[in-house]
């Protein structure tokens, strides 16, 4: 089974050397990648924050990075936040139950 992918980012994160890091990998979400967000006071003050923090624990690399922490994600440009959010929604599978959710509602 695949647990790891590899992405291209729109745009890429910009260090601050003003080196952008483009290229990544992201691995299965884990429950505990959902879970341990939910006790982070970033993410009880502003539960949107949840996806900063998920997105820094499954990401595995990005460019010459030594490590993707909350900071890292913070610092990315809109549009490769929408990307990342919605690989891992495809990597995980989570898509097709949002669409299958919203057919049995309409039904």
């Amino acid at each position: 089974m695949q647990t790891e992918f590899e992405f291209t980012l729109p745009k890429g994160y910009l260090d601050e050397d003003g080196n952008a890091h483009r290229k990544g990998v992201m691995r299965l979400s884990r429950a505990i990648d959902e879970i341990v967000p939910l006790r982070d006071p970033r993410v009880k003050s502003n539960p949107a924050y949840a996806t900063v923090i998920i997105l820094s624990r499954v990401i595995t690399t990005l460019g010459a990075l030594d490590e993707v922490t909350p900071v890292v994600i913070e610092g990315l440009f809109a549009c490769d936040l929408s990307y990342l959010q919605k690989f891992y929604r495809q990597i995980n599978e989570l898509e097709s139950d949002v669409a299958e959710l919203a057919v049995s509602i309409q039904s």
